[in-house]
Formats: C-alpha cells, sequence, structure tokens
C-alpha cells in the first residue's frame, strides 16, 4: 500500500472516531449513561457498529474517555473562574466563590443522572474515572494554590499544610455531592456546600 492510500485510510479512521466520539457526547448531554446504547450512537454518527468497536472496546471505555475530557474542560473552566476574581480576594472567600461554582456546575450542568451513575461506576469499578478521583486532577492543584495564599498571607493557621488542607477540601465536596445524590431532590446542594465550607474555615482561620 503507498503512503497516500494509507494516510487516507487513518483519515478515514480518524474521522470515523470523531463521529462516534461527537455523537456520544451529544445524546449522553440528553441521556443517562445507562439509556443510551452502542446502537443509538452509531445510528447518529452514520457508521456501522463494527466501526465502533475498532475504536472502543465497549460503551464504557467511551464513556471514561468522555468523563476525562470533561473533567479536563471543567478543570480549565475552575482555573479561569479562579483567575477572573480581584487579586486581593481573600483566600477564604476564593474558597467559598469556588464552592458555588462546583454546586452549579454538579446540579446544574452535569445533573443528578450522571453524577449517579459516576458514584456507581466509582463504586462497582466498572469504568475508570481516576479523572475524577485523582488527587492530581487540576482541580485539586487550584484548592491547593487558595490554601497555599492563605497560609502565605497569614489567613489560614499553618499548622497543617497546603496539601492536607486541598485533600480534605475535595473529600468535603465529594461526601456533599454523595449526600446531594443520596437526598435528591430534598437537599439544596449549592446552600448546603456552602454552609459546610464556612465550618470547614472556622477550623484553618488564623
Amino acid at each position: 500500500m503507498n503512503k497516500g492510500k494509507m494516510n487516507t485510510r487513518k483519515s478515514k479512521a480518524r474521522e470515523t472516531k470523531i463521529k462516534i466520539y461527537q455523537s456520544a457526547k451529544q445524546l449522553f448531554t440528553k441521556y443517562s449513561f445507562d439509556t443510551v446504547s452502542v446502537d443509538s450512537i452509531v445510528e447518529m454518527a452514520g457508521v456501522s457498529k463494527g466501526s465502533f468497536y475498532v475504536h472502543f472496546d465497549s460503551k464504557n471505555s467511551l464513556i471514561a474517555a468522555l468523563i476525562s475530557d470533561f473533567v479536563g474542560e471543567l478543570d480549565l473552566d475552575y482555573k479561569s473562574f479562579l483567575e477572573s476574581l480581584p487579586a486581593n480576594t481573600m483566600a477564604s472567600d476564593m474558597l467559598l466563590y469556588l464552592m458555588a461554582k462546583i454546586s452549579d456546575i454538579i446540579s446544574c450542568t452535569i445533573g443528578y443522572e450522571h453524577m449517579k451513575f459516576i458514584y456507581e461506576a466509582q463504586l462497582t469499578r466498572t469504568i475508570n474515572t481516576n479523572a475524577v478521583m485523582s488527587y492530581n486532577r487540576d482541580l485539586y492543584k487550584i484548592f491547593n494554590i487558595i490554601i497555599s495564599k492563605g497560609i502565605e498571607l497569614g489567613e489560614f493557621k499553618t499548622e497543617l499544610s497546603s496539601d492536607i488542607i486541598s485533600k480534605h477540601c475535595i473529600m468535603a465536596i465529594r461526601g456533599l455531592t454523595y449526600e446531594w445524590c443520596t437526598r435528591y431532590p430534598d437537599f439544596d446542594l449549592k446552600d448546603e456546600a456552602q454552609k459546610h465550607f464556612k465550618i470547614l474555615l472556622t477550623g484553618i482561620k488564623s
């Protein structure tokens, strides 16, 4: 096979993968992960079912890729939000603003059905959710930046490291989100998150 034909084949394969990915993304935006089938994805993409399995081992592997990419986009959004705040914003206020932003994203953009699915996937380990769980994700680093600023400026106590406090902030978010899932729709995530983080702040303020 000459180089031209090989490049054409690679290009078509890449286009097919993009079609499958984008179609799945559209469907999962409208419907829960459980209700969207591989058949519906390939039908929207206009490709064969065999083509799907050339590029993805399973629907779960595609979901894992979508979640990973979405988490990356979210963390960039959180970083931009943080950078948009005035330079003289106190670290404690930054934490509360960021928590409000995260709560809105979880409850309004991601939604209950998708969050419930992600928690189930984490517990059953049927899908790779490392992008969400990892303490190396950018959201953790964002919290670390805020906490470090608070410690440096004397706003927060120095007995605990920024790393430890940041991890507890992430654990608090997971716990609050789990509570929201179990008590949905009778739990106001944003309101309760603000209350919870104000309590946490009383423990770390100088």
